[in-house]
């Protein structure tokens, strides 16, 4: 299974850091006692690991090399490939640049690595073989892309940044076989590349005929993109933190194996 991280943009945001945005520290992990920081990005990509993704793809820009100097060829099980994004042309052109690598039948997970939510396994609940999106409640939805669904949770409609949202509800992630992903592909070419968004996209997809199933298990979700959002998401992880720190990470990246510092544990002389 592949995990799609989308780690092309410029975090405007949140600036000025000296680093990518995605590589911002938030929470910790405990190692031989010592509590060190994780990268934003690492809660994304332990979530699809969690979800049963091992194979990760980072969509970079080109002046983002410090991803893959952190993530190196690995984190925990999981094996790191990148893809470029020359130019920062939005979520869809990003998404689609993974299309080549990905067998029509494996599945892919897609998430944003700029966030931290809840339930820790919470990609596990979305089904394999259709278009499916892991749903969160939201205070604010008109910040996110709101998914409507009926009472069956078949997607009617993705309501991008609305004003006038009709559910609370946004989408966190999204699972879909490679041959879905080929096919929304194949339709945003379409269309001329217009769609920026996922959302504009699945509605012209379900407007012709396609699928698309939103499942509500999502507890917490929070856009660690702004300095409000980072002390929500420090809030969180301190909340939900074991005895031994604020937060114990399945593994390690597998980049700057510098000694004690992120060397996985396992790899320790």
């Amino acid at each position: 299974m592949w995990g799609i991280v989308p780690a092309a943009g410029r975090g405007s945001r949140i600036q000025p850091l000296a680093f990518s945005k995605e590589l911002l520290p938030v929470g910790s992990r405990m190692s031989d006692g010592v509590e060190r920081p994780c990268a934003v990005s690492e809660y994304l990509v332990e979530r699809m690991i969690a979800g049963g993704a091992d194979k990760i793809c980072f969509v970079i820009a080109p002046g983002k090399s410090d991803i893959l100097e952190y993530y190196g060829g690995g984190y925990g099980a999981a094996s790191t490939v990148y893809v470029v994004q020359p130019n920062p042309a939005g979520l869809c052109d990003a998404i689609f640049r993974v299309s080549p690598l990905v067998d029509p039948e494996e599945q892919v997970l897609v998430g944003l690595p700029d966030t931290v939510w809840m339930p820790q396994d919470g990609f596990a609940a979305l089904p394999d073989g259709r278009l499916s999106f892991l749903l969160f409640p939201v205070e604010r939805p008109e910040h996110f892309d709101a998914v409507v669904t009926d009472g069956a949770g078949r997607v009617l409609e993705i309501q991008v940044k609305s004003p006038v949202a009709a559910t609370h509800w946004i989408w966190g992630g999204f699972k879909m076989p490679g041959r879905i992903l080929e096919e929304l592909r194949r339709l945003w070419l379409a269309r001329d590349c217009r769609d920026e968004y996922v959302g504009t996209l699945v509605n012209a997809w379900i407007a012709g005929g396609g699928e698309a199933w939103g499942v509500r298990a999502g507890s917490a979700y929070v856009d660690v993109g702004t300095i409000d959002g980072y002390r929500t998401a420090a809030r969180l992880l301190s909340d939900t933190a074991g005895p031994v720190g604020t937060r114990v990470g399945l593994d390690w990246p597998s980049g700057r194996a510098h000694a004690g510092l992120h060397l996985p544990p396992k790899a320790r002389p």
